[in-house]
């Protein structure tokens, strides 16, 4: 489970405190996926962070299966973070004197990789249509293609989570709706907990759970 409890997020600035984020509050289940649309500056990428362990929040708690993920000690929530929870990201950040292959195996290089990485890696790559491209650098692939190689390296290490900031924005029309396919078939094919915040509302639409971030309060749509 992934439970976020009363999430506040505040900033500090030269005028006063900046809150972004007011009293969240989402759980969902291995399996299940929520979309969460919003203005730009709502909050939606703050709140990603927050529930990637990239930064704490001001207040509220994270739980992923039960624990309380802030209250962890430093390495072990960084082992947490490579080993259990996976990201995708609007620009894809593929080294780009790395193979396609070689980036999908970069979050194996943290710790002891699994015995079957370099078949993952592979497999991975294949069910996202590039098995001809793995030995290609970023440059010499599409957009959606460097978008479909951050998707596997997000999968690699069997995450239990599976966060996208807006995994489309950049994408041509055909492309991005290529890349939602993928991303709307992950929570059933691998059992993850997947959140995508996104300002598309054709992509929102494929997943069970939609919410709308505005003015820092998250509220389920009917």
């Amino acid at each position: 489970m992934l439970t976020a409890e009363a999430i506040c997020k505040r900033y500090p600035t030269r005028t006063g405190e900046l809150e972004v984020l007011r009293d969240v509050s989402l759980a969902l289940a291995p399996g299940q996926a929520a979309a969460v649309l919003g203005p730009s500056g709502s909050g939606k990428s703050t709140l990603l962070n927050i529930l990637g362990t990239l930064e704490p929040p001001t207040s509220g708690r994270v739980q992923l299966d039960g624990r309380d993920v802030f209250a962890l000690p430093e390495p072990e929530l960084a082992r947490l973070r490579n080993r259990q929870i996976g990201f995708v990201f609007q620009d894809h950040h593929l080294l780009p004197q790395c193979s396609a292959l070689e980036n999908v195996l970069l979050p194996t290089l943290a710790g002891a990789a699994a015995a079957d990485a370099l078949d993952r890696a592979r497999q991975l790559l294949e069910r996202v249509g590039l098995a001809g491209r793995l030995d290609h650098l970023p440059a010499e692939l599409s957009g959606g293609e460097r978008q479909r190689v951050a998707l596997a390296r997000a999968l690699v290490n069997r995450p239990r989570l599976v966060l996208a900031d807006e995994p489309t924005g950049n994408l041509d029309r055909a492309t991005a709706t290529h890349v939602g396919d993928l991303l709307a078939e992950l929570p059933a094919a691998h059992g993850v907990i997947l959140v995508v915040v996104t300002h598309s509302e054709s992509l929102a639409r494929r997943f069970e759970r939609q919410y709308d971030l505005v003015d820092g309060r998250l509220a389920a749509r009917s």
